[in-house]
């Protein structure tokens, strides 16, 4: 069965970065020999069911500024987040000479980045326990890695932002709303009807942003 590309190799734009403002939080550990960025929630001591959050970074990484603060964002919203550094240290970011062979580098990093994961993955679940709820968000280079675990019920949410190396396949077999959620659902589902609703909300502050007066 064919597999059309619905989100294709990175392009130009995966590589280009505003360096953003802020104080990291986090902290950085070696997990199944992966530097790994993890920030944690204050409380996260007295939680009896940890919500886990698997971060899967863009070309930057986990530790660039950028992907911190959005960890550290995610965790004070009550997760705990882990982000690999599949990259071990030689991310993109990193990289500022001219003769640069970024295809060289993009299939280097997939192939480390497709062994790396697995025994990290099993690591996490190690030290934070089978009755954790686990979550992904992945970008860019990371989002491949969200669907996998998505289509093996490996996490009961995933989320991805402008993603690349994506096919249908990858979207065949997730457990979903199903096509016409926003209009036609069943609103008697649970997860249903938070989807229309959501979407209403949605596309209602989509609105609100770009027809504000003082925009």
């Amino acid at each position: 069965m064919s597999s059309p590309i619905l989100a294709g190799a990175l392009g130009e734009c995966c590589f280009k970065a505003v360096k953003h403002e802020g104080t990291p939080v986090g902290r950085t550990d070696i997990i199944a020999g992966v530097p790994t960025y993890i920030s944690e929630p204050p409380s996260v001591e007295n939680v009896q069911k940890p919500k886990v959050v698997l971060y899967f970074a863009d070309v930057y990484g986990p530790l660039h500024i950028n992907n911190q603060l959005v960890q550290d964002y995610f965790a004070s919203q009550g997760f705990i987040v882990v982000g690999i550094d599949y990259f071990l240290g030689d991310s993109f970011g990193f990289h500022t000479e001219h003769d640069f062979d970024r295809e060289t580098w993009i299939e280097k990093s997939r192939q480390q980045a497709l062994e790396l994961t697995p025994r990290w993955l099993h690591a996490i679940r190690e030290k934070y326990g089978k009755n954790s709820q686990y979550a992904a968000i992945g970008y860019c280079f990371g989002a491949p890695f969200v669907l996998d675990l998505a289509i093996r019920g490996d996490v009961v949410a995933g989320a991805i932002a402008h993603p690349g190396f994506l096919t249908e396949d990858h979207f065949r077999n997730i457990k979903r709303v199903e096509h016409g959620f926003a209009l036609r659902g069943d609103p008697n589902v649970g997860d249903t009807r938070w989807a229309k609703e959501e979407s209403a909300r949605g596309i209602a502050n989509w609105f609100q942003r770009f027809c504000a007066e003082d925009l």
